[in-house]
């Protein structure tokens, strides 16, 4: 009979990594370990195919040559692009972080694993409406009929909350308050509560929706605020399906989704001189550097619009005058001596 092959260090580990510490210890959503393990399935078919005896591969046989080797391989024979390259990176990097403090003895190999670098994406503008483009769009809903001003309503909330799109179809209609002040009590990310307030159109709207939708009795507080044609709750797709709908109606050629709207409303706040304090507390970030990434592309908009203009002045063709002037130019060579 022959003998059971053992387990090597590398396989212990990993096992570990994805059954034990990412779910246990790090609380990870299934859907997060899943793309793990599919990051691994994918690496072992490239060693696989680089004919490694995937059974016997110990931590010692990782290098950054096989891991750079691997992401190559995503890009040009998997046509993965560099987000999706980047993301297996990560779940690389995530569990050679974790074999390093298991395997002190294998620090080195860890380390130069985690020295891989991360691709470069270009940077881009962010993708963000015009408040006439933004006007254009709210004015599409149809309000002589119902339909049209459930989409009016939810859309006016949508932007005027700057909130994520998760954030609103997730609604209750307990977490809506018409009362001065009106506000929206909505559930970001890490299941954190924020309160946000609503201006008098956007207020004006929900009053009509929930009366329309005989939502404003108390049995029906825990009612999801917004529901498709089935009366189920409004879905993302759903909502993605409306705006797309009046977007094109409205003839904004820019590809729009829901998140759109959320850096719509950041800018549109950012240009009228909100305070970026305010700003990150609408948007519910953790970190103020996240809001700061709006100032950053407003300044860098403001930036190109002024390079398009920068012909109008002459280029300078002849010398300086004081490039002539002796004392002038002793006077800076002699400086800050």
């Amino acid at each position: 009979m022959a003998n059971p092959t053992k387990p090597t260090d590398f396989g212990i580990l990993l096992t570990s990594f994805l059954s034990d510490y990412l779910p246990s210890q790090r609380n990870m959503s299934e859907n997060t370990i899943l793309s793990y393990c599919d990051t691994f399935r994918l690496f072992l078919m490239y060693c696989r195919d680089q004919s490694l005896r995937i059974e016997k591969m110990k931590i010692a046989d990782f290098s950054a040559k096989l891991i750079n080797g691997f992401l190559d391989w995503l890009v040009t024979e998997r046509g993965c692009g560099l987000s999706t390259r980047n993301q297996r990176l990560a779940a690389i990097h995530a569990f050679f972080r974790y074999a390093q403090a298991e395997s002190p003895q294998s620090l080195v190999v860890c380390q130069n694993i985690l020295g891989v670098p991360f691709s470069k994406k270009p940077k881009k503008l962010m993708n963000y409406l015009s408040t006439d483009e933004m006007v254009s769009i709210l004015t599409q809903p149809d309000m002589s009929n119902s339909h049209g001003r459930r989409d009016m309503c939810f859309l006016s909330l949508l932007y005027d909350t700057g909130a994520r799109v998760s954030e609103i179809i997730a609604l209750k209609v307990r977490d809506v308050r018409l009362e001065n002040p009106a506000k929206v009590t909505l559930l970001g990310k890490g299941k954190k509560m924020r309160e946000v307030p609503l201006l008098t159109n956007t207020t004006e709207h929900l009053r009509r929706y929930l009366n329309e939708q005989c939502l404003t009795t108390p049995d029906k507080l825990d009612y999801p605020l917004f529901v498709n044609r089935q009366r189920n709750p409004l879905t993302r797709t759903g909502a993605t399906y409306i705006l797309k709908k009046y977007t094109d109606a409205a003839g904004v050629e820019t590809h729009v989704s829901p998140h759109v709207l959320r850096h719509s409303k950041a800018m549109h706040l950012l240009e009228s001189g909100i305070n970026i304090f305010y700003i990150k507390g609408v948007l519910g970030h953790e970190d103020i550097a996240t809001t700061e990434v709006y100032a950053k592309a407003n300044v860098e908009m403001k930036r190109s619009a002024l390079e398009k203009h920068a012909s109008i002045i002459p280029t300078a063709t002849t010398t300086p005058a004081w490039a002539n002037d002796t004392d002038m130019l002793e006077w800076l060579k002699s400086f800050g001596k």
